[in-house]
């Protein structure tokens, strides 16, 4: 394990990134503040993860010409086990597995990028790593600006959602009786 800015990195083994086993040499996030620039790492991954493919493309078109993409590892599924808790806490156990594909690229500048979506689409895995990679360089403000849309999108419809459960909430409540 090596921790570089904040950034606990477990197995990067350095220099192994061509396909080979262990963590890409370049896992880091190149941001000012550690705990910040995680978590608008994490917030950018998962609007990337819920985007549609042609809203990841809508996104990178909307960036004009960007540094040419290779290839760390070519976009591939596999399954993963989801695991879950009873009643949230309880024993784990498997609840079953999901196909994820998962893309990993180098820009011609260094800057690598990385993304994990559900589902079979490489094409999307491969644009959301793109992302990830310009997010991580002078371009993250105008990355931001073009996942706008995405953003609003999700957030649109979880409040859709919220309000339809809203009203079917059932409020559970036990009456106390007096004694007799």
């Amino acid at each position: 394990m090596t921790e570089q800015g904040g950034i606990r990195s477990v197995g990067a083994t350095g220099g192994q990134g061509q396909g080979g086993g262990g963590s890409p040499p370049h896992a880091e996030v190149q941001s000012g503040s550690a705990a910040g620039g995680i978590a608008a790492r994490q917030a950018l991954m998962a609007a990337t993860a819920v985007a549609h493919r042609e809203e990841l493309e809508a996104a990178l078109a909307a960036l004009g010409p960007v540094p040419a993409a290779s290839d760390i590892r070519v976009p591939e599924s596999g399954l993963v086990m989801l695991r879950g808790r009873a009643g949230g806490d309880g024993r784990p156990f498997n609840l079953g597995e999901a196909t994820v594909t998962r893309a990993a690229i180098r820009l011609e500048d260094g800057r690598t990028g990385f993304a994990y979506q559900l589902g079979r689409d490489a094409a999307k895995a491969r644009l959301a790593a793109i992302l990830d990679g310009l997010w991580q360089g002078v371009e993250r403000d105008a990355v931001e600006a073009a996942l706008e849309p995405v953003r609003a999108r999700i957030a649109a419809e979880a409040e859709t959602k919220a309000r339809r459960v809203a009203a079917t909430r059932v409020d559970f409540f036990t009456m106390v009786r007096g004694e007799d």
